[in-house]
């Protein structure tokens, strides 16, 4: 275990929408900080992504405040987001939103030296972050991961210009008490000077690479026995609007005469219904597999079994800004990447040379991507992969990033002497 180079504990609050048991990044630095001896407590819901139920074990009532891997982790109550209709999703937006902060100063009764907010929708999960940087007049640092407004109009979740003027607002008045600005793509920069109106200092912080898919021991032990024989182009994550399912729909009909392409989609959301009748009604059964969701800790081995990676966004203003995370996890599989996306994300898949991209909502241009791969050699597949997997470990290097986050909580994190909440106690 190594101590912090400057011989300074500092005592993290980091306010989020999902925390361990669900599969989010901010696991990963939650557990490294407290390894390196900081104190570490998470604000969070109750866990229900990406199915919509809560995971066993846990509900309104059931373990809302338990200790992991040396983190504290407080749970807010909220409505579970279904099947992630649009009255789902407001129920576990507005819920939690309001939960969060008429409970961040009960369960949130510690002295903290700052706020690190991990931003995934709803964007409301800056508030009780706020509440608490507020009460004791503490630096609060926001890591944005999907812009707001832009996102809920791209997806249709909200329609309605005063609500989205309303959600503007929000966004601004966040923005605006927010010490430090972190993004995850360099594209967010300019929408957060525009229709956030931050003037401040926005740091680009983009997702790491996770330790599990740069280990030579991610292929023991994992039985995958669901996967078909042939060429397989894999999917993982959220079976959602954004990912644009309908493309990937289309190309796989056109080339359903290659009967050794499979469609191999590991994960689940609110289309997921949908996407396992359209297979139907299409007649893609031999073709398209929809395996469900697994483990984090599994990917990696799946996607080493992957001929190719799929990534597919619709065509959305703020989807180009966008670089999803799992387009990290991807690249560092050592995999070609077949990207059907505008802007940042296919950006970078084209500066890595780890694969071929084609312009959102373009079924045929995706077919051909795919049927270009799949007519490579095993060693071009091999030579493609291997350049995004050295593009991920010079510019996505999980430790570089850890320490660069670190050094920043450290400098901003008030020394004891001024932290007046805490001499009052």
């Amino acid at each position: 275990m190594v101590i912090p180079s400057k011989n300074l504990v500092v005592r993290i609050l980091i306010v989020t929408n999902h925390f361990w048991p669900e599969s989010f990044r901010i696991n990963d630095l939650a557990f490294w900080l407290a390894e390196r001896r900081h104190d570490v407590t998470v604000l969070t819901g109750v866990p229900n992504y990406p199915a919509g139920r809560f995971f066993p074990g846990y509900g309104i009532f059931k373990r809302r405040c338990e200790i992991y891997r040396g983190v504290k982790i407080k749970r807010f109550p909220m409505f579970p987001r279904g099947k992630g209709r649009a009255w789902n999703l407001a129920l576990e937006y507005l819920s939690s939103a309001l939960m969060s902060c008429l409970l961040a100063l009960f369960y949130c009764r510690g002295c903290y030296d700052l706020v690190f907010v991990f931003e995934t929708s709803p964007v409301t999960i800056g508030l009780p972050g706020l509440i608490i940087k507020q009460r004791q007049s503490i630096p609060l640092i926001f890591w944005v991961l999907d812009l707001w407004p832009e996102s809920l109009s791209a997806t249709g979740a909200i329609r309605s210009p005063t609500l989205l003027k309303l959600v503007r607002r929000i966004v601004r008045f966040i923005y605006a008490r927010c010490d430090r600005l972190l993004v995850s793509s360099r594209g967010f920069s300019s929408s957060i000077a525009v229709t956030g109106g931050y003037q401040g200092e926005i740091g680009y912080f983009p997702n790491w690479v996770e330790p599990e898919y740069t280990s030579d021991r991610k292929l023991e032990g994992v039985n995958l026995q669901d996967l078909p024989e042939g060429f397989r182009v894999m999917f993982a994550g959220n079976i959602g609007v954004a990912q644009d399912f309908e493309t990937i729909l289309q190309a796989a009909e056109q080339l359903r005469g290659k009967t050794d392409i499979h469609w191999v989609i590991l994960g689940d959301g609110r289309r997921a219904g949908w996407l396992k009748s359209e297979v139907v009604n299409r007649g893609l059964e031999g073709n398209f597999h929809l395996l469900g969701s697994y483990p984090a800790e599994m990917m990696p081995a799946y996607f080493a079994r992957a001929d190719a990676l799929l990534l597919t966004l619709r065509r959305e203003p703020v989807f180009a800004l966008t670089v999803p995370g799992k387009l990290q996890s991807y690249m560092a599989s050592g995999k070609p990447v077949i990207a059907g996306m505008d802007g940042e994300g296919a950006a970078l898949v084209l500066e890595a040379g780890g694969g071929l991209t084609c312009p959102a909502e373009s079924p045929t241009e995706l077919a051909q991507n795919v049927l270009e791969i799949y007519r490579m050699s095993q060693e071009e597949r091999k030579f493609m992969g291997e350049k995004g997997r050295k593009f991920c470990t010079e510019n996505f290097n999980r430790d570089k990033q850890f320490n660069k986050i670190e050094s920043m909580m450290m400098d901003l994190a008030l020394p004891p002497e001024e932290h007046g909440y805490c001499r009052e106690k």
